[in-house]
């Protein structure tokens, strides 16, 4: 047998055994990690939430205040654009840093999950609020025109007809939100945001456990896949209609 035979074997022992350590100690992990999905979970969720509530009413007015719009304000407009864009343009791990007087502010500190939300939905609301403005342009504008030709008022026509219209694109730019803000979630465990990525970083990164960092990765792929295969269903269902 030849030596790169003889390391080949090796290493292929090497990582069964790598992988039964894994699963052998995945028990004791367990108990930690469900912790860490948790405030994950909780994190993401309420982060959504603000993000949609102030996001959602931003995108509409970047839409309804523009030239040709229902209500056009170009000056508005162009202050909106600006915020938004200044939004986007911040790095998610500068933006934590940035807005801890203001986390510190609202909830009374800045370590943990609930603190970590005040950053994530700052990030986020932008974001969302750049994908409602373009799911709202992709409306035909003959439907829009239609409503307006027989009086409807305004606020009428971008709550009957707009966001309806919309509302594949609408539901598919929130799965991308979520996507994101998970992602966002776990960059929070830097500056002790909790939740899988805290949990990375202290067990996995500062005490060499690689195990950790493993089963991190692994329910961070779940928790993305569960959402963009729920928010794909519910697409497909909506562009049915």
């Amino acid at each position: 047998m030849t030596t790169d035979r003889i390391l080949h074997l090796a290493d292929e022992g090497n990582a069964v055994t790598a992988v039964l350590d894994f699963v052998y100690d995945w028990p004791n992990m367990w108990p930690s990690l469900w912790l860490g999905t948790q405030d994950t979970v909780y994190m993401v969720l309420w982060a959504t939430i603000f993000s949609v509530l102030v996001g959602l009413p931003l995108g509409v007015l970047l839409v309804t205040t523009d030239r040709g719009g229902l209500t056009p304000a170009p000056a508005v407009r162009a202050v909106l654009s600006a915020i938004v864009n200044i939004g986007r343009s911040l790095p998610f791990i500068v933006l934590m840093v940035a807005v801890l007087s203001l986390t510190r502010f609202l909830v009374g500190t800045t370590l943990g999950p609930t603190a970590a939300i005040v950053p994530l939905s700052i990030g986020a609301i932008p974001f969302f609020a750049r994908l409602v403005e373009t799911s709202l342009r992709e409306v035909d504008r003959g439907v829009i025109e239609a409503a307006y030709a027989v009086g409807t008022r305004k606020l009428t026509i971008v709550g009957k007809v707009l966001l309806p219209e919309a509302l594949p694109g609408l539901i598919a730019g929130l799965v991308m939100t979520v996507v994101t803000l998970i992602s966002y979630s776990a960059m929070a465990g830097a500056i002790g945001g909790g939740g899988l990525g805290d949990l990375a970083i202290r067990e996995g990164y500062q005490r060499f456990n690689d195990h950790y960092l493993w089963a991190t990765v692994i329910l961070l792929v779940v928790i993305v896949q569960i959402a963009q295969s729920l928010g794909d269903l519910l697409v497909r269902r909506l562009s049915r209609r």
